[in-house]
């Protein structure tokens, strides 16, 4: 590979002179840097940012942590990070723990290792001991999509899960609907205590027993066998609430199999919208997160505590849901 004294000797000048024009120092003749970057592009030369890194102790490099990579939220989220990182001159490593504490674990001490300059989470299981793994070396974190339990002691970036499931447990209480199911993913993750709370508080608010609660896992699969046990309730529930979209699409799945219709004999909504690239027609009535701002402003907070821009404090900030109506709700007449 071509060195900085290649590069010097190919375009006449010190070596020195390559680092300024390498770390864009305002002091070398315009002239020479032209030299200096015809002989780098003409050699390929590629800087040694680990040798940069140990001088600066900076890294440049992020780390985004996140539960599964696979779920289009997720995706979204982290393209919202990536794009926040370019603007300002940060990498990110991305890691998928497929929610398993364990896993967590173990690619926590591995980016740890490469000494990144910050990291965002967003949990899996108790965040206690992730988020005191973290602070225990000293770098920035910045948790997403989560609400860490106690006094605020890190960054904080998420949506209002228990506005959002409340608003649309009233939606459906105005299409006539009073047996409502919920499920949900596991009992502690924040996301799903939240939405729990959220349709818990809209039937508390209108004087009636809420219906029944499931938790289970964010996953499809938990979405088919919750539906199922769902529709073995006396009475059947004349409407479903997925706690994100895996268990929605887990939901529809097992509404096809036992032969009911949606909306006609059950009316399904759910958290979180599937990007309108993967879907021919939307469908599904849901609570919709800004995912891609979730993951932009949460790097932006990060970015911000990197530069000292950042309050003294940790902040919280809580982006608000909407909700999106479509075919797979209907009104139902009265009793």
């Amino acid at each position: 590979m071509p060195t900085i004294h290649d590069v010097a000797r190919e375009a006449g000048v010190a070596p020195i002179t390559v680092s300024r024009v390498i770390n864009n120092k305002n002091y070398v003749a315009e002239e020479t840097r032209k030299r200096v970057n015809a002989a780098i592009q003409r050699l390929g030369y590629l800087p040694n940012s680990l040798a940069r890194s140990l001088r600066s102790h900076k890294t440049h490099i992020l780390a985004l942590v996140l539960a599964d990579i696979t779920n289009p939220f997720w995706t979204t989220v982290a393209r919202g990070v990536e794009d926040a990182a370019s603007e300002n001159g940060f990498n990110v490593i991305l890691v998928n723990t497929d929610e398993s504490e364990i896993e967590q674990k173990r690619h926590l001490q591995a980016v740890l290792e490469k000494q990144v300059d910050g990291l965002l989470l967003a949990p899996t299981g108790d965040p206690f001991q992730a988020i005191d793994m973290i602070r225990a070396q000293g770098v920035p974190l910045v948790i997403l999509d989560r609400r860490p339990p106690g006094p605020l002691a890190v960054d904080v970036v998420r949506c209002d899960s228990e506005g959002g499931a409340y608003a649309m447990t009233q939606y459906l209480f105005s299409l006539g609907h009073r047996a409502i199911a919920m499920m949900c993913g596991p009992c502690g993750v924040s996301t799903s205590d939240d939405r729990v709370s959220g349709f818990q508080r809209a039937y508390q608010a209108a004087g009636w027993t809420p219906g029944p609660i499931q938790y289970g896992e964010f996953t499809v699969e938990s979405g088919y066998a919750m539906a199922n046990k769902a529709l073995e309730a006396t009475p059947r529930p004349t409407a479903l609430f997925a706690g994100n979209n895996f268990i929605a699409m887990g939901t529809l799945k097992a509404l096809r199999d036992a032969g009911l219709r949606v909306p006609e004999d059950v009316s399904v909504v759910g958290f979180d919208d599937l990007p309108q690239a993967l879907v021919v027609e939307p469908f599904l009535t849901v609570v919709s997160q800004p995912a891609y701002l979730m993951g932009h402003k949460g790097n932006e907070v990060l970015i911000a505590r990197l530069s000292g821009l950042a309050p003294e404090t940790p902040e919280e900030i809580i982006l608000p849901t909407q909700i999106i109506q479509r075919r797979s709700t209907a009104a139902i007449l009265p009793q």
